[in-house]
């Protein structure tokens, strides 16, 4: 897996990701938001969603000009445990993760918060601002809808975003609960890790206009952005598997990121005009925190997730299985791998690491692989 990688420490990188926003025009405070959420998909073995996003979504917008270094928030609407709030196509990360607070605060106060955003970007891993809830000694819940990707069940067009829709839930373990994945079977940040490593994907994650599967990972890239190709639904292809499940749960999110708050929608989030040109994406976000201690004891709560936890990992196994895992577990045992070694930076990111150092004359920055 780790072939042809450099493992650079997680404290540099970081440091290096946020002068690349720095760099870029995002101001200090907030540059430092968004390289916290990518080093943490990093720290948390996720892949497709840290320092390997920083320069195909994050840099190259903001050069493009449909991503605003400079986050300005507005508040539409607000009540008690509620708001809505219009991120004018400012940093994702950032507009998460004030929202994500305010949902926090609200809840301290009144047992639940929920806040509602439209005009966001794409905003890193939702996992991120469900761990904000836990920290916080709350249940996290989040979800975005994104760029078209998912074709709905029998259908060849992709038409829904990834659309993950995460949950955080505090425990008395060492990691919380934390689900946190597309509601496709696989995701297009995922298809670019294959990529980088120039290996094909399995069948069943992907399908052309004719509605068989296809594995040629490159040009579905290609395909995915020019309507050619459409990721499949959880559960897989027609209603075997059950796929009408995953493009149902990826119907609701699409639903709760622009409905509420009256922002974009499937289409409409392609990052393309009539003409073709490029303009911003638009996505919606919604973030809810739910106060533990307004329902029952923290701790007894946090004892009784665990023991159901710890309960489903104990339990008999497949045969030739050699354990069980829980959502989360496999996170926190990436961490725990990964804290004495660093980011992982195959040969492709190497080089746009050093382009971006290059083009931004961030001359402090060495990596022993120039």
């Amino acid at each position: 897996m780790y072939e042809d990688c450099v493992f650079l420490d997680f404290d540099y990188m970081e440091k290096f990701m946020a002068e690349v926003f720095c760099g870029l025009g995002v101001p200090r405070e907030d540059a430092e938001i968004c390289a916290d959420v990518l080093i943490t998909s990093d720290k948390r073995g996720i892949d497709s969603h840290g320092i390997g996003r920083l320069k195909p979504i994050y840099y190259d917008r903001i050069k493009a000009g449909i991503l605003d270094p400079v986050t300005r928030m507005e508040m539409v609407r607000e009540g008690p445990t509620t708001a809505v709030i219009d991120g004018h196509n400012g940093m994702g990360h950032v507009i998460g993760q004030r929202a994500m607070q305010m949902a926090i605060d609200k809840a301290k106060k009144f047992g639940m918060g929920m806040v509602a955003v439209r005009n966001s970007s794409h905003y890193g891993i939702a996992g991120y601002f469900a761990l904000m809830a836990v920290q916080n000694g709350m249940i996290g819940i989040t979800g975005t809808n994104a760029r078209p990707s998912i074709a709905p069940t029998f259908g060849v067009e992709n038409m829904l975003g990834t659309n993950p829709m995460t949950f955080g839930i505090p425990t008395d373990e060492a990691f919380p609960f934390v689900l946190d994945c597309a509601t496709s079977v696989s995701q297009r940040g995922k298809i670019e890790v294959y990529d980088r490593e120039n290996k094909e994907l399995p069948e069943g994650w992907v399908i052309d206009k004719s509605g068989r599967t296809r594995t040629d990972t490159h040009q579905i890239l290609l395909d995915l952005v020019s309507g050619q190709a459409a990721l499949t639904p959880l559960g897989g292809i027609g209603e075997d598997n059950a796929g009408y499940k995953g493009y149902g749960y990826a119907t609701v999110v699409e639903i709760l990121s622009a409905a509420l708050q009256g922002g974009a929608f499937l289409k409409a989030l392609s990052g393309r005009d009539a003409n073709g040109q490029l303009r911003p994406y638009q996505l919606g976000h919604f973030f809810i925190a739910i106060d533990i201690e307004a329902f029952t004891d923290l701790d007894s709560f946090k004892k009784s997730a665990g023991d159901i936890l710890r309960a489903l990992r104990a339990s008999e196994k497949a045969p030739g299985a050699s354990r069980i895992y829980t959502a989360g577990e496999k996170e926190y045992l990436a961490w725990q791998e990964r804290q004495g070694k660093g980011v992982p930076l195959n040969k492709v990111l190497q080089q746009e690491v050093l382009q971006m150092r290059d083009e931004l004359g961030l001359k402090d920055f060495h990596f022993g692989f120039e």
